[in-house]
């Protein structure tokens, strides 16, 4: 697993941060042809929790190795979906399968041709390419004074003093409380109907899993792009 960035900007760069997908291959490919994306310019950054619940995981993890593939500068976060079944993969605990179960792995094995949950130890139902692209997400990426991370930073940690699995699933106490001085935080993980705007505070999970809309973020001018699943 990759450890966290910290990135200078480039200069004329435009920051395009993209919210939860969870298997929305469609929804994400129509977003990506919407995006004023430039490569090699402008920065990709996505937030996490690409797998589970929609019907194309496959089609998504295609999607973004193709992008990290073509575009080095492109940022793939670490979401509590990829955390868990990485985790159960190395450990094979069965209170991860557990876990996995209620998050949906079931609709991620099928499009891989419904194998048995045992294929889910080692990775061994995924192609190797998108073993490695999981293996190789971050916990989280700073650019300039933006701090991407799947689910937030409680207490007005930096980062670096935040363990990752709280980085990854923490809600009420990131929303209710500050962010580090200087940064605002863009992040995914909290479902709402709308993204959430607020002071050093930036929500883009609109609810791809529940068949809502995936969101994306255009850094600095703040501009929303929307496509509805």
């Amino acid at each position: 697993m990759g450890e966290g960035n910290d990135m200078p900007p480039a200069d004329d760069a435009r920051l395009i941060a993209v919210g939860d997908i969870h298997g929305q291959a469609d929804a994400l490919r129509r977003l990506l042809d919407d995006l004023p994306y430039r490569p090699g310019t402008d920065r990709l950054i996505f937030l996490g929790d690409y797998i589970n619940r929609g019907p194309d995981t496959r089609g998504v993890l295609d999607l973004l190795t193709d992008i990290a593939r073509q575009d080095p500068g492109a940022v793939f976060c670490l979401g509590n979906h990829e955390e868990t079944l990485l985790r159960y993969a190395d450990e094979g605990e069965p209170e991860d399968l557990r876990l996995l179960r209620g998050l949906g792995i079931e609709t991620t094995l099928r499009c891989y041709g419904d194998p048995p949950a045992a294929s889910l130890i080692g990775l061994s139902f995924l192609p190797p390419e998108h073993q490695a692209f999981l293996r190789a997400l971050v916990p989280y990426a700073r650019i300039g004074d933006m701090l991407f991370v799947h689910a937030g930073l409680p207490g007005g940690l930096p980062p670096e003093e935040c363990p990752t699995d709280c980085m990854l699933s923490v809600r009420g106490a990131f929303l209710s409380g500050p962010v580090p001085r200087g940064l605002t935080v863009v992040f995914g993980h909290t479902t709402a109907r709308t993204p959430l705007v607020a002071p050093g505070k930036i929500g883009l999970d609109t609810g791809a899993a529940w068949g809502r809309a995936l969101t994306a973020c255009i850094l600095p001018d703040m501009e929303l792009r929307h496509v509805f699943i």
